[in-house]
């Protein structure tokens, strides 16, 4: 339990911490934003704690947004696949130009948008949401096979 603790210290209360602490200071400045880094993981159902933690803090963002739009605060959710970083060296999987995800990311919050879907991957799965759940990982990839399955 203690591992799943600590990713939910990271992926969702520390960044509901930081909204928290940084609300007032933008309040007091007429207004500005928040962004919460999501991932497309946020809707692909997966073993482990990660995805529910993106799950949450897709909650959260949802809420704060309400919470704080009032004091001229927008908050964004950014939902992003795989970046090429040293957190997903390890997967077998194309990956976004980190450099390709801040430019979506800043040009969203320019534009006013509630949410960005920051790559191709991450505009397939939410687009495929009302659909069965067990399909939704079949959007990560260009040819719409399932990265994880076992077969």
């Amino acid at each position: 339990m203690d591992d799943i603790r600590a990713i939910y210290e990271t992926n969702v209360f520390g960044p509901f911490a930081v909204a928290k602490a940084f609300a007032p200071v933008l309040a007091a400045h007429g207004g500005g934003a928040l962004v919460n880094i999501l991932s497309v993981m946020t809707w692909v159902p997966r073993p482990g704690s990660y995805n529910s933690t993106k799950a949450a803090l897709w909650a959260i963002t949802n809420s704060l947004r309400m919470e704080h739009d009032a004091q001229g605060t927008l908050v964004v959710g950014a939902h992003l696949s795989f970046a090429d970083t040293p957190m997903t060296t390890t997967l077998k999987l194309p990956k976004a130009n980190a450099a390709e995800i801040v430019r979506a990311i800043f040009s969203g919050v320019a534009e006013g948008d509630i949410e960005v879907l920051a790559d191709e991957p991450s505009r397939r799965v939410k687009a495929l949401l009302s659909g069965p759940v067990t399909e939704l990982a079949r959007g990560l990839l260009d040819d719409g096979s399932d990265p994880f399955s076992q077969k």
